[in-house]
């Protein structure tokens, strides 16, 4: 396949690695959720050794590979106008599908689509690879028959469920524009589509059946019930789901996905622009399970205690999940109320942001009846790539709290970095750089820089939250007399980000707090 691009060059063989079956991970392009890296690589050989040299060009469908993480299809396409040139090595600039990545990717680690299809489905057997096949074949079916464009549909199974992250991203290049050389001392350069549309109640009924029960309640079923995606069976126990945040409405969409009848509630329906059940009591009373994912500890005690809340609506064996991010006391006491009534509870915050949420790439901290843990396997298999069983109720509570006052101190040194390589005359951009190459590199890293880099604070952790986090993390440390002073550090600089009206966009807008 040829858009009749300039500069052919050649392709090489690469050693292959592959993770586990069906346990796909985050990627290293600053795409969160994307799954290029396993969380178990295992080095294989690339079966038939050396292949022969073979020409690529503008508008091939390729195989492209970075490092250590196993191959992935996609495309040669022209950058977008106003892209940085990478430094390096003779490459294209490769459009993933399946995906909302995009990289320079080196010539030596790009093979043709279709020579090598058959060997990379052998090895790769993950549900978002398969996935990203999918999205490669159905554009084939597309461009048969008519002239070819340069925009990557969204992935077929998930077409007619959820509209995709790839649904409004319109990429117009210009054909007649070759792929420049790069620079020699480029190793690679990834890049992000920084504007990622959020998921919203809205989006999901334009896609989404939706009936009314006699309740009042509104009950979304997938448009096709019957699918079965990868290897998850949906659960036969009706699901309900409270609180269509940034969160929220990325895990209702892949519970929808894998085929789950949900019953939702919001407590804002006209942030939501879209008529909800009308009280939380009775999604939980038409439910068998029901999920909350709130804010902060008052929203999530005034769900279950508050007026029509939760507690009206449990009897025996009612279960209910908490998913939110709060303390071990709140988590604790609304434990013990639903269980006084007879019903079943589990916490179980989840570690991730909006577009690991909308990807189904969630890390869940479970704790409290494991029973109640065993009956949400499928739920969780839809929502997370992971999921943690850790003992009783609370202990999820303190672990998610630990985890976000490591990712949120984190975070304030980035900008502290980044600040200081500023006023001391040093390019930013060269310090990303640096660090990419180093034992810190990560997508958290790439991704929060490339948010200070470009001014892009669309909210993928509201900063508030954060500092929500880091709060009740210190009151953690202070509870058993344990030290927190780097944390507590942190937290100061994001109650000065807020101060600066920063509390409703992204956490890395911290970075405001050192510039003002």
């Amino acid at each position: 396949m040829s858009f009749g691009g300039r500069g052919d060059v050649r392709a090489a063989a690469w050693p292959v690695t592959a993770g586990p079956r069906h346990v796909a991970a985050r990627t290293p392009m600053g795409g969160a959720g994307a799954p290029w890296c396993s969380r178990r690589p295992v080095r294989r050989p690339w079966s038939g050794g050396k292949m022969a040299a073979v020409s690529l060009r503008l508008g091939d469908l390729v195989w492209g590979k970075l490092g250590r993480y196993p191959p992935w299809p996609g495309k040669i396409v022209n950058p977008p106008k106003d892209l940085k040139k990478p430094r390096g090595k003779k490459c294209f600039f490769v459009k993933f599908f399946g995906t909302e990545d995009h990289a320079w990717i080196k010539v030596e680690q790009l093979k043709p689509y279709h020579a090598h299809k058959e060997e990379m489905i052998k090895i790769n057997k993950g549900k978002r690879f398969q996935q990203a096949v999918d999205a490669v074949e159905e554009f084939l079916r597309r461009a048969k028959g008519k002239d070819q464009d340069l925009t990557i549909p969204e992935s077929s199974t998930v077409k007619g469920v959820m509209a995709g992250p790839m649904a409004a991203f319109k990429w117009q290049p210009t054909v007649s524009e070759p792929v420049k050389d790069a620079d020699p001392h480029f190793h690679h350069f990834l890049l992000s589509q920084t504007e990622k549309p959020a998921v919203c109640y809205q989006a999901i009924t334009k896609k989404l059946k939706i009936c009314e029960e006699e309740t009042g309640s509104t009950s979304i079923q997938a448009a096709d019930s019957t699918a079965v995606n990868g290897s998850i069976t949906p659960t036969d126990k009706k699901i309900g789901f409270l609180g269509l945040g940034l969160m929220g409405s990325g895990i209702v969409s892949n519970l929808l996905k894998m085929g789950h009848t949900v019953t939702v509630w919001n407590r804002t329906a006209e942030k939501e622009g879209a008529r909800l059940g009308r009280t939380p009591a009775e999604v939980v009373s038409t439910c068998d399970i029901t999920f909350a994912c709130v804010s902060d500890p008052k929203a999530a005690k005034d769900l279950v205690l508050g007026p029509s809340g939760v507690l009206q609506g449990i009897r025996p064996g009612k279960c209910y999940v908490d998913m939110s991010t709060v303390d071990a006391d709140t988590v604790t006491e609304l434990a013990q109320v639903i269980v006084s009534r007879g019903g079943r509870f589990l916490e179980a915050p989840v570690s991730g942001n909006q577009q690991l949420s909308n990807d189904g790439m969630l890390v869940i901290l479970a704790a409290g009846d494991r029973g109640l843990y065993e009956d949400c396997s499928s739920c969780f298999q839809a929502m997370g790539k992971t999921s943690f069983f850790l003992g009783e109720v609370g202990n999820a509570a303190k672990m998610m709290l630990i985890v976000n006052m490591v990712q949120g101190s984190f975070m304030a040194t980035i900008a502290e970095g980044l600040t200081l390589a500023q006023v001391t005359g040093q390019s930013q951009q060269t310090l990303l750089d640096i660090l990419n190459q180093g034992q810190l590199a990560s997508i958290f890293l790439d991704q929060k820089c490339q948010n200070i880099l470009q001014g892009n604070f669309k909210p993928d952790f509201y900063l508030k939250y954060i500092q929500k986090d880091l709060r009740l993390a210190i009151a953690l440390g202070d509870a058993v007399n344990h030290p927190t002073p780097m944390a507590a550090a942190a937290n100061e600089v994001y109650k000065r980000a807020k101060a600066l009206d920063q509390s409703d966009n992204d956490m890395s807008a911290v970075y405001r707090a050192y510039i003002h």
